[in-house]
């Protein structure tokens, strides 16, 4: 057998596994306070078995504020009184591994909440043994801000301290000022941080926003987006060629994957990285030393046609360094659900290229029961980037509202008041609704997942695009004798494809179609995917 099968064969449990995001607000409440929490995760761990995930990740459940709901951390070693324990967490960790799910935790080393404990000191003098574990600067000449750099949120990423006579940095909001990595303390400090959740047993780390780590040495200027218009969020206004993506980040991530590779080969490092294809596959590191899997974002940027697509996904494959492993989102957190994009029938067709794309899937709470954006009233706003910048589509509350579980008060998900409102539709599109229908959008993602679970050509088999034209986007996954011919129409008008050979069908999106024979053009219905075994 040639060494790359064997490896293959040998893959790590992340490259045939598929991750789950729990957003922990809005997963489950056990409490009645109206917020999820640790104790309702524990309570849905037989949910998420059963639907044949292999590993959750957990949005920041650490002591905060909730300036940014989690993303501004007072405390990197404890559990938030809101969400429960150490105790709590740690029964959940053992509930996890013992129906055979690993957990990931969101690390967020870019900053801290301005009650950190470090950032409080920092900020009492210039001369405070803390005051370089984060980014100060003197004003400009002007005494404005010493740069142009901006916020993620809109405005100034330069907020004046009073008391020292100095700018401190923050790249989202003045509560959450930016760390200084280029301090060997602070390096120490947060691999520290990541050996006290190692040491618990968790499987690894999603890291926040990875490539904002390194700041330019000098300060300078970012310079002017000439493609910048009215409509975009204020901080594209600059290319944030200065402020972000420097090259000295790179070390930092390869340290990083040293801390996890301490504990064995099998705990995994993600990076959030918003960046162009040619520099997120940079993250994989030198000698694939850095982020196992750096975050592939472009399902949810791209335009949704079949072109686009095949050209992305021909384009990440053609980018990974040999020997990288590819990973594919349709939905997270921060941005709109895929069936707010582009409808639920198509949302449908996008499960199917997630599950069966090669690389590593990242299922968003929610998604596998077609959950959509909910529009949040002006008085039930949460998100300071809505606050900050209002009224332009930019707020993440809509893709953050309740799991619905049930057709009960708060579809299941709380018996208070839920601290965002429940979609006005959770009854028809909930887990015990979409249970009881072979043909539901649970169903369905119960399916691809077996499906998946049980294929070695769809976890880590060889990936091929089918030629084709139209709204159809096709291609094959190999593994030995074992070959799958994937046809997905992205445009709700019928289309026609012809396959390689002779198949059959196992899977459709919409039609029980299995064991149909295809001898000669696959029809395919409006917004229809099909998988379908390639004939020897």
């Amino acid at each position: 057998m040639e060494a790359t099968s064997v490896l293959q064969e040998q893959a790590p449990w992340w490259q045939r596994g598929v991750i789950y995001q729990i957003y922990p607000r809005s997963f489950q409440d056990s409490n009645g306070d109206g917020i999820g929490d640790l104790e309702g995760i524990i309570g849905r761990l037989d949910y998420l078995a059963w639907l044949g995930v292999d590993a959750i990740w957990i949005s920041p459940i650490y002591p905060s504020p909730m300036a940014d709901f989690g993303y501004d951390i007072a405390d990197y070693k404890d559990i938030d009184p809101r969400f429960g324990t150490l105790a709590d967490f740690d029964r959940l960790l053992e509930g996890a591994h013992r129906r055979g799910l690993r957990v990931l935790l969101d690390f967020v080393p870019n900053h801290t909440s301005d009650r950190h404990p470090w950032f409080i000191e920092a900020r009492k003098t210039r001369e405070s043994p803390m005051r370089d574990m984060y980014i100060w600067r003197d004003p400009a000449p002007d005494g404005g801000p010493p740069n142009n750099w901006p916020s993620e949120f809109g405005g100034s990423a330069w907020e004046w301290d009073e008391t020292t006579g100095q700018y401190y940095y923050h790249a989202f909001l003045k509560e959450q000022p930016d760390l200084n990595w280029r301090n060997p303390r602070v390096r120490r400090e947060m691999y520290d941080v990541l050996r006290f959740w190692l040491d618990r047993g968790v499987d690894g780390f999603r890291v926040d926003v990875m490539w904002h780590l390194i700041k330019d040495a000098e300060f300078r200027d970012n310079p002017e987006n000439p493609d910048w218009h009215e409509g975009m969020p204020p901080h594209k206004k600059v290319l944030n060629l200065y402020s972000a993506d420097r090259p000295e980040v790179h070390d930092v991530v390869a340290e990083m994957r040293a801390v996890l590779d301490e504990y064995g080969g099998d705990r995994l490092l993600i990076g959030e990285i918003y960046l162009p294809l040619t520099r997120l596959v940079t993250y994989y590191g030198r000698d694939l030393q850095g982020a196992h899997l750096p975050f592939n974002f472009h399902l949810i940027l791209t335009q949704w046609d079949a072109r686009h697509i095949e050209r992305q996904v021909q384009e990440y494959e053609a980018a990974l360094p040999e020997g990288g492993w590819p990973n594919w989102v349709l939905s997270n957190h921060d941005k709109p659900r895929i069936a707010a994009r582009v409808g639920r029938d198509q949302a449908r067709v996008a499960a199917m290229m997630l599950l069966t794309l090669r690389g590593t899937p990242t299922i968003y709470y929610g998604d596998e029961i077609g959950m959509d954006d909910v529009e949040i009233p002006p008085e039930r706003v949460q998100d300071p980037f809505e606050l900050r910048v209002p009224g332009q589509g930019f707020g993440r509350d809509p893709q953050r509202t309740p799991m619905q579980w049930d057709t009960s008060v708060n579809a299941g998900f709380s018996t208070a008041a839920p601290w965002l409102p429940i979609a006005p539709d959770a009854a028809d599109y909930s887990v015990e609704t979409e249970r009881a229908h072979p043909h539901s959008m649970l169903s369905l993602y119960r399916k691809l997942l077996a499906l998946r679970r049980r294929s070695e050509a769809l976890s880590i088999g060889r990936y091929a695009t089918v030629q084709s034209s139209g709204s159809v986007f096709c291609y094959l996954r190999e593994w030995k004798e074992e070959r799958y011919f994937i046809a997905l129409n992205l445009r709700p008008e019928p289309a026609a494809i012809v396959p390689p050979d002779k198949c059959r069908i196992i899977m459709s999106t919409v039609d029980d179609r299995e064991e149909e024979r295809v001898e000669d053009a696959l029809r395919l219905s409006a917004d229809e995917g099909v998988i379908a075994a390639m004939e020897a």
